[in-house]
């Protein structure tokens, strides 16, 4: 066990001998997640018991009470009363609210005493917030048992307010479709860490998923997208499905955000309708991640008629103010191209394309204020300018935010180097497939949404920060919860707790009840994985030392004799050493018993290969390439008469590179790379490769059995030193949105006892 958790950990979960001898004094004041501004333990404890009243005066304040009274209901089997006055005021729970206070609107305090517990603030929500922490206080998050009544919990005043209004998660539903259900059981969960609002990226290249009764195309057409693999993904939510979710989100005071993509990310329009393009052509759904170069058109007024008329059915639907309306990775090439937009430029008095993205977001913000909304834009349209009244949202890192912010626009930091949650939360090695990039736990709660670049005058136009979610990756429900829990939780602390109350260890300290109420709402959270070794076949000759770490702190349990580890297992704690071939399965386990996903490694000792022994060799590779689109290489046939050539450079195989946009369906095609690779000196050397298969000494090194060759694969093999025969398979083909032509054709290599890798590259490869 870490030394530093014990004396917290005993803290938290303390429980105290009554004086009665019956029932102990449950102390969870030091356990509460977003960290209250003031936390003060004083004398005595209040039993909570089945003649328990919740006290109220008003009718909204009866509402909240009603809401906390179903929860414990289902976690004690009681339902308690609502009073409008109490017996002395005692054994009672009270929600006060305060009008004429001086609280802040999301302010609370909570009291609890002997006698009573007290719950004021100036607003609903303030109260809504007091109940949150009370429950966190009680022991009512038990998986296996109801909470059985009475108990006592520990007297404590607190105080506490949020550093920051704007405290959000973001989705993107286009990508992948996540049902009402879904959605409703996250709004939950972040309410309970009082997160606030709800950012729900609705449209997109890949999917509309929003009935428009106007515009049905949009769901008959745009909601469906036809996979390269023949498959289809659809689904859309009516407007009775999105008024159900508001009305939920609404209820756990969570503002919805609603995005609508304008105008990038739109070929989802196109398709259902294609006149609102500059250009005169059939579109589809698009089944490729990436930036796609079709956008709506600038020039045309219908452009706008459409977006009003959209936005007049989302007001609505989403009564908050603030809509946010894309304006993200626009390539402009059609409006370079198109007459319209040309001549609007002229007429407008416009510099270049900028000003025409500048010029068209002004007019839908134009409709938006019509409607008495507020208009988010990503950073991309600082670009060419932006109104007065135009608020940032920025995501290509904080540099935007810094500018918008001193320059007097209001911003939300959602920087993808902080905030991304679909990017990888331990190492890529070991993690399940996300979509890259690495943002662990505490690189999230360590994050300042108010960079030191703004102003001291600029700050208070940082309305806060969020986490987004993108699924181009992410196809399940479980995976979504992987990816957020507890990251969003960490979030949710940075953005309410003061910043000098803010200590990571602190926070680790409370993961554990932290962990209690995620299972409590079987929510498929993070556990750190063990780490170190960076491919599960681990080659070596003598004998090797096999070390792990976690992201942050963690037990990790062991075999070696093929068997899965349990809670009984023996424990890491220092490298372990092998001298024979083992099979080694090893796991995170929580102090609750919750066990990771297990990684099993494969240990084999082995002697090296000895090289070849030709010396009449010509650098470069032979090359044989099948035109054609191959899923898998099983798909090639052998009477396929290849076309052959001699290439200098590994890359070469691949002359059809470029990122974000249409894939030319005729470079599809399969090639084999043959040749030799010379090896520097004897040891074990470790490969890595996104391509499809790696051929070592007639070794199988790599075999990319994923149908996403995205991120590369890596394992090890024993060589002397000389030249070994190579095969590499790369074939270039589209699978789940992934075209691997945008990857580079490479082969890297690195020593066991070396870190970094380096790239096979002209010198080391012959034929």
């Amino acid at each position: 066990m870490n030394l530093r958790i014990i004396p917290f950990f005993f803290l938290i979960f303390i429980t105290c001998k009554s004086p009665d001898n019956t029932s102990p004094v449950i102390d969870k004041s030091l356990s509460i997640t977003p960290k209250p501004l003031n936390v003060k333990k004083t004398q005595g404890h209040f039993e909570l018991n089945k003649t328990t009243t919740f006290l109220c005066h008003e009718e909204s304040s009866k509402v909240i009470a009603n809401f906390f009274i179903e929860k414990l209901k289902i976690s004690t089997g009681h339902s308690f009363s609502i009073s409008n006055n109490g017996d002395n005021n005692k054994n009672t729970i009270q929600l006060i609210k305060e009008t004429s206070s001086d609280f802040d609107d999301e302010e609370y305090a909570v009291s609890i005493t002997k006698d009573q517990v007290s719950i004021k603030a100036k607003t609903d929500q303030g109260l809504f917030y007091g109940m949150q922490t009370l429950m966190q206080l009680l022991p009512q998050y038990n998986t296996t048992n109801k909470t059985q009544l009475p108990f006592k919990i520990q007297a404590v005043d607190i105080n506490d307010k949020p550093r920051f209004a704007w405290r959000g998660m973001h989705l993107d539903v286009s990508r992948h479709f996540f049902s009402t259900d879904f959605i409703k059981k996250q709004l939950d969960v972040l309410s309970l860490f009082k997160i606030n609002k709800f950012h729900w990226h609705l449209t997109d290249d890949q999917g509309w998923r929003i009935e428009i009764k106007k515009y049905p195309k949009l769901t008959s057409i745009g909601s469906k997208r036809k996979n390269a693999d023949g498959t289809f993904h659809q689904g859309y939510y009516t407007q009775e499905e999105i008024k159900e979710v508001v009305a939920y989100a609404k209820e756990r005071f969570i503002d919805v955000i609603p995005e609508f993509d304008t105008p990038g990310h739109a070929i989802a329009i196109l398709a259902a309708y294609p006149e609102l393009s500059c250009e005169d052509e059939k579109y589809e759904v698009r089944n490729l991640w990436g930036v796609e170069s079709s956008i709506l058109c600038a020039g045309k007024e219908e452009t706008y008629t459409f977006i009003e008329d959209v936005i007049k059915e989302l007001s609505s639907l989403f009564p908050y103010e603030y809509y946010h309306m894309g304006g993200d990775e626009v390539p402009k090439d059609q409006w370079k191209n198109s007459l319209v937009c040309q001549e609007l430029k002229k007429r407008e008095g416009l510099k270049d394309e900028k000003e025409i993205q500048s010029y068209f977001m002004a007019r839908v913000e134009k409709i938006l204020v019509k409607y008495k909304k507020k208009m988010i834009g990503w950073d991309e349209i600082l670009e060419g300018g932006i109104t007065p009244t135009t608020n940032i949202m920025s995501w290509q890192g904080e540099e935007g935010g810094i500018k918008a912010a001193n320059e007097g626009h209001d911003v939300i930091m959602t920087p993808s180097q902080f905030c991304y949650f679909n990017f990888y939360q331990g190492d890529p090695k070991a993690e399940p497939l996300a979509f890259g990039g690495y943002i662990p736990l505490e690189k999230v709660y360590n994050y300042d949404p108010i960079p030191k670049e703004i102003a001291e005058d600029k700050k208070k136009h940082i309305l806060g920060a969020q986490g987004n979610v993108w699924t181009e990756y992410t196809y399940e429900d479980e995976t979504i919860e992987y990816l957020l829990y507890p990251r969003i939780l960490a979030l949710a602390e940075t953005t309410w707790t003061q910043k000098e109350n803010k200590a990571y260890d602190n926070f680790l300290d409370r993961l554990d009840p932290i962990y209690e109420i995620l299972d409590y709402y079987k929510i498929n959270h993070h556990i750190p994985l063990p780490e170190g070794p960076t491919a599960n076949n681990i080659v070596f000759i003598d004998s090797v030392n096999v070390s792990f770490s976690t992201t942050h702190p963690v037990k990790m349990v062991y075999t070696t004799d093929g068997t899965d580890p349990n809670a009984n297992s023996k424990a890491y704690t220092d490298p372990l050493h092998f001298t024979e071939d083992t099979e080694l399965r090893i796991a995170s386990i929580l102090k609750n018993g919750k066990m990771s996903n297990i990684r099993k490694i494969t240990i084999v000792k082995k002697s090296p290969i000895a090289p070849i022994g030709k010396t009449d060799l010509s650098q470069g590779l032979i090359m044989k390439e099948v035109k054609g689109y191959f899923n898998n290489i099983s798909d090639i046939s052998n009477t396929t008469e290849p076309q052959t050539s001699i290439i200098k450079k590994i890359e070469d195989a691949n002359t059809t590179y470029h990122w974000g946009h249409q894939v030319n369906k005729d470079n599809f095609k399969a090639i084999f790379l043959d040749g030799f690779i010379d090896i520097p000196e004897d040891g074990v050397y470790y490969f890595s490769s996104a391509q499809d298969q790696i051929w070592i000494a007639d070794q199988l090194v790599i075999d990319y059995k994923e149908s996403l060759k995205k991120h590369p694969k890596e394992n090890s093999i024993a060589l002397q030193k000389g030249k070994h025969k190579l095969k590499i398979v790369y074939l270039n083909n589209v699978a789940k949105g992934w075209a691997t032509d945008w990857n580079t054709v490479e082969l890297k290599y690195r020593k066991a006892s070396e870190v970094d890798y380096l790239e096979v590259d002209e010198n080391m490869i012959f034929h």
